[in-house]
């Protein structure tokens, strides 16, 4: 258990003369569930791959439960699921031939999960791949990897394709029976665009940017550092020394403030002003990962 579930050193992958992924360090502990977030393009479907061995990474290392996938694809595979992007099935299959086909390759399978989910995601077993929609598609493919109970969930835009009420189902119910299901030992990695719907179950993330590390914490730790701070003044104030806000909005009267640790002396510089309304904030997850431009400030 003192093993970490995925560890990343120093990894680079290169297409052409583009660093897809450049030095990318990280490290996934037993139980938690990992938010891997960036942009399109930022690297974070060319790391997975990676860590499933489908790329092979220019240099840096890549272990998961502490093995090589390169040398031991077989054992590191058996103990994970794999959600990517883009799904696809056999399309001579229908749902329940298909389940049938991805249960024959696992140790366990548990039928009472597939039951449950086949009955929450309304899909009929005896339809063929081919007519189902692309939600449907994903739900399938959510199925197939719960089922099993992984150790590890890999999940690469999860829920692309679902609809808002699937969606956040999946998101609470779903993911968050499968990580209860046995405390401190099942591990979500989560690469996602909807951070928000995820806010709740992410333990730690990691941001990235162009291939490397913008920024990691534990989500916690995150929201206390990262504070919004909004000020109404009678009025507009002259002479504020804001130095140490990360980012400061002036509109009218009233101030916005972005602050990185210190918004306990942001807001004493604030009353000592008087204002007629002060609030302070933590910001959201989906907050601090959109102001990637304030986050290249912390990093400097």
């Amino acid at each position: 258990m003192n093993t970490p579930i995925i560890e990343i050193q120093n990894l680079t992958r290169r297409y052409g003369k583009l660093d897809a992924v450049d030095g990318l360090s990280l490290t996934v502990q037993p139980g938690k569930c990992y938010g891997f977030f960036g942009r399109n393009g930022a690297g974070k479907t060319t790391t997975i791959k990676c860590l499933l061995n489908l790329l092979r990474p220019d240099s840096g290392t890549a272990r998961v439960f502490g093995l090589d996938p390169r040398t031991d694809e077989v054992a590191v595979k058996s103990r994970l699921a794999y959600v990517p992007d883009m799904v696809a099935f056999y399309p001579w299959m229908t749902v329940r031939t298909t389940l049938e086909y991805f249960a024959s390759f696992r140790q366990h399978w548990n039928r009472d999960i597939e039951n449950d989910l086949l009955n929450r995601f309304q899909l009929d077993a005896d339809k063929k791949t081919t007519s189902l929609s692309k939600g449907q598609r994903t739900q399938l493919a959510l199925i197939s990897a719960i089922c099993p109970e992984p150790e590890l969930l890999v999940l690469d835009e999860p829920t692309s394709g679902l609809d808002p009420i699937v969606r956040r189902e999946f998101i609470e119910t779903v993911i968050g029976a499968y990580q209860s299901g046995d405390p401190g030992r099942r591990t979500v990695f989560v690469s996602t665009h909807l951070i928000s719907e995820f806010e709740g179950l992410i333990d730690e993330f990691t941001i990235i940017e162009q291939g490397r590390v913008l920024l990691t914490m534990e989500a916690d730790a995150a929201r206390d550092r990262f504070r919004k701070i909004r000020a109404r003044f009678a009025q507009p104030p002259t002479a504020l020394n804001l130095s140490g806000a990360l980012n400061v909005k002036h509109s009218g009267r009233e101030i916005e403030i972005l602050a990185n640790g210190n918004s306990e002396k942001l807001l004493a510089k604030l009353k000592s002003c008087s204002p007629e309304e002060l609030r302070c904030e933590s910001l959201s997850l989906e907050e601090i990962f959109v102001a990637s431009d304030i986050l290249k400030k912390v990093q400097a």
